[in-house]
């Protein structure tokens, strides 16, 4: 008898992920390696003068890496945080609350769609709305004035307090919604059975919280940290519009990524291109650090066990 002939079908998966390491190729890595060229050369306009490119080294990183990097750094994780921690927390919470049967909240379609609203409407419509409603002679401040709770307009972008206030306020309105439908789907996504024991055993709701829920949920939360992480370094377009791209009062509000902007405006391609480098490089420094934190014990844990059964073996 002749041996049946196999067919392999790994051709065709091979087939239809091509388009996607194509466009990746063309649209992601050339560009990438094209920037990371880019900042070892001298390549930039002095008026209608094009300067370059020449080969200069390191030069542009030196030259990017001085008191401005660390100030632009320090605003960018300023607003980030701001904007952050209070999403987290609620979102935890708005979560907990959804997915809770004990509660029996009536409408949670409704209220889903409610929160989630505000993160399909663009970031430049958003900052739009807000420089309107908080300008000195905006809603706010006529409402303020009328109820007597303000003598005189309040110049809430007048102050770098009150400049970051908004921004953080912009960038939890639009995301927390985000966060809290991801949060649901990973709590949902946890056994009844587990709540169940836990009640029986006479656990609070708080002991529930703690010591149940959010070590199961941990993975979301680590996706949730790194993604908002990067994010915030990548944050533009709230500040860039809410301060007409200054930062102002006195830069106090200007990130790093506004400050990339107005290099490729200049255009200066080559400290663009180190400075680019130098948040890639950051990125995945704080990256690698968020996940040692938060699954640090388990990996080691992990390592602990495989390390005892080989010995049993």
């Amino acid at each position: 008898m002749k041996k049946a002939k196999s067919i392999s079908r790994a051709k065709w998966g091979y087939i239809f992920i091509l388009p996607f390491f194509v466009t990746y190729f063309i649209f992601s890595f050339i560009p990438l390696v094209d920037t990371i060229r880019y900042s070892f050369f001298e390549y930039y306009r002095s008026g209608l003068r094009v300067v370059g490119p020449n080969f200069v080294g390191f030069d542009n990183y030196i030259s990017v890496m001085g008191k401005d990097f660390f100030d632009y750094l320090g605003n960018t994780f300023i607003l980030w945080m701001l904007g952050f921690i209070p999403q987290i927390v609620i979102a935890l919470l708005l979560a907990s609350w959804f997915v809770d049967v004990r509660l029996k909240i009536h409408g949670e379609q409704f209220f889903k769609v409610v929160i989630y609203l505000p993160n399909l409407i663009m970031a430049s419509a958003f900052a739009m709305l807000f420089f309107t409603m908080f300008s000195t002679s905006g809603p706010i401040n006529n409402i303020l004035i009328s109820l007597g709770l303000s003598d005189s307009a309040i110049d809430f972008m007048g102050t770098p307090t009150g400049t970051r206030l908004l921004v953080a306020l912009m960038n939890f309105l639009m995301w927390f919604g985000n966060t809290t439908i991801m949060l649901m789907a990973a709590i949902m996504g946890i056994s009844p059975d587990i709540f169940e024991a836990a009640s029986i055993d006479g656990t609070t709701p708080r002991q529930t919280f703690f010591h149940i829920t959010l070590p199961l949920i941990r993975p979301i939360l680590t996706y949730t940290l790194i993604t908002s992480l990067i994010g915030g370094l990548q944050m533009f377009d709230v500040p860039q519009i809410l301060t007409n791209g200054q930062g102002n009062p006195n830069r106090t509000s200007y990130t790093l990524i506004m400050w990339l902007n107005n290099l490729l405006r200049a255009p200066d391609y080559g400290r663009a291109g180190a400075l680019s480098v130098y948040l890639f490089i950051v990125s995945g420094i704080l990256c690698l650090v968020v996940y040692r934190m938060v699954n640090g014990n388990d990996d080691y844990s992990s390592k602990k066990s495989r390390k005892k059964k080989g010995k049993v073996k």
